[in-house]
């Protein structure tokens, strides 16, 4: 028994100082990452809660983990110089740094390439539908980027051809990846969309900065990002009234909000707003029926809706889908907060944008302190 506790201790030990965390030091908020051979590259992790590191003896781990849902799957990465021959575990799955190609599975992912600039890395895509991005698409136009399908139904020859360094997926969709893993490219979690801020959804630009070697780029737009967005956010800390604003819309007979704690209700906090279910302890997605929404938002001063409506949407367009959206107060005022995502780049930029937004949410409800922005994602809908 004595022998069987000290192999255990002695394992313990062994995990212990193989592997220094760096990634929770609450005093700077700073961590060292050995991103090559001969270079340290400094990560500063200060609101994302998805994913963190730990340096190890020739390598570094990467840990990511639904910052949502503490009991989902826990992932992890050896980083490794590329062209080394490093020791590592054999149950951790091998990244080689810097990252040379990539697939995106989703917007957000891409936008964290086109804010780095590194567009040239996405080798493939899924659904090219609302590509906004230029030169995202003359990539796609000249076959320099590859569509691979959808989530459920790649198509793994030309997943095979493009052979990329690795995939960046979104596992708690629909999936589909078991065919991939057997290719044998690396698959990475993008958990991103998944943050309960703006400034901690905007911070995954250096998880992807780290991937590609271009941490230093990636830390500066950054640092411009949050300087911009905590400093809208300072000229609105002392308005003297909070409008009220509540979200979404009724599909299929169900409305489709957010909890309090989500993005959205940080976002519209940080604006000099009230969300309607600021105290609604979720952080994702909440289904509720009309008579809930009415009763809570009925006197709501304003309305925020994002959709892909075709052709011009308006307060008729609106009230044509249901008669009783004119009885908010919101409708009658003509107070909707809107964003048409076919005609602007919602998922493909402006999660790396969160000071525009931001900024966009402050002119409509405090119009007086930014009277000169013009609006980029969101606007009063006026007609």
């Amino acid at each position: 028994m004595n022998v069987v506790r000290f192999f255990y201790l002695l394992c313990f030990c062994s995990v212990l100082f193989c592997c220094k965390s760096t990634s929770r030091k609450q005093s700077s908020g700073e961590q060292t990452v050995k991103g090559k051979v001969d270079t340290v590259s400094r990560i500063h992790i200060k609101y994302a809660k998805g994913f963190w590191l730990e340096e190890c003896e020739g390598y570094v781990v990467l840990n990511i983990k639904d910052p949502q849902e503490s009991s989902h799957t826990h992932y992890q990465y050896a980083l490794v110089p590329r062209g080394s021959t490093v020791q590592t575990p054999k149950d951790l799955p091998v990244v080689a740094l810097p990252v040379r190609s990539a697939i995106c599975m989703t917007s957000l992912q891409l936008s964290n390439f086109i804010k780095l600039g590194a567009m040239d890395r996405v080798v493939g895509i899924t659904s090219t539908r609302f590509l906004f991005n230029k030169d995202m698409q003359r990539q796609v136009d000249e076959g320099l980027t590859r569509r691979i399908g959808i989530e459920g139904n790649f198509d793994n020859e030309v997943i095979m051809s493009i052979n990329p360094d690795l995939m960046l997926i979104s596992p708690f969709k629909r999936g589909g990846y078991d065919a991939v893993k057997d290719i044998g490219i690396p698959l990475v979690p993008h958990l991103g969309y998944k943050e309960m801020t703006p400034l901690g959804q905007a911070e995954w630009i250096k998880f992807v900065g780290l991937l590609l070697g271009m941490e230093d780029v990636a830390n500066r737009e950054f640092a411009r990002i949050e300087q911009r967005y905590n400093s809208l956010k300072a000229m609105v800390g002392e308005v003297e009234r909070r409008p009220v604003v509540f979200s979404g819309e009724l599909r299929g007979g169900v409305w489709y909000a957010v909890g309090g704690k989500s993005f959205l209700a940080q976002l519209f906090h940080d604006a000099g707003a009230d969300y309607f279910l600021k105290d609604d302890p979720r952080s994702g997605g909440v289904t509720l029926d009309f008579e809930t929404v009415y009763n809570q938002a009925e006197g709501a001063d304003y309305w925020r809706i994002a959709n892909s409506f075709a052709g011009e949407y308006c307060y008729d367009a609106l009230k044509a889908q249901d008669e009783r959206y004119a009885d908010f107060k919101a409708f009658k005022e003509k107070h909707v907060v809107y964003c048409n995502m076919r005609e602007k780049p919602f998922y493909e930029s402006m999660p790396a944008e969160p000071e525009v937004v931001l900024a966009d949410m402050i002119r409509v409800f405090h119009p007086e302190i930014l009277p000169d922005h013009e609006p980029v994602y969101y606007d009063i809908l006026k007609k």
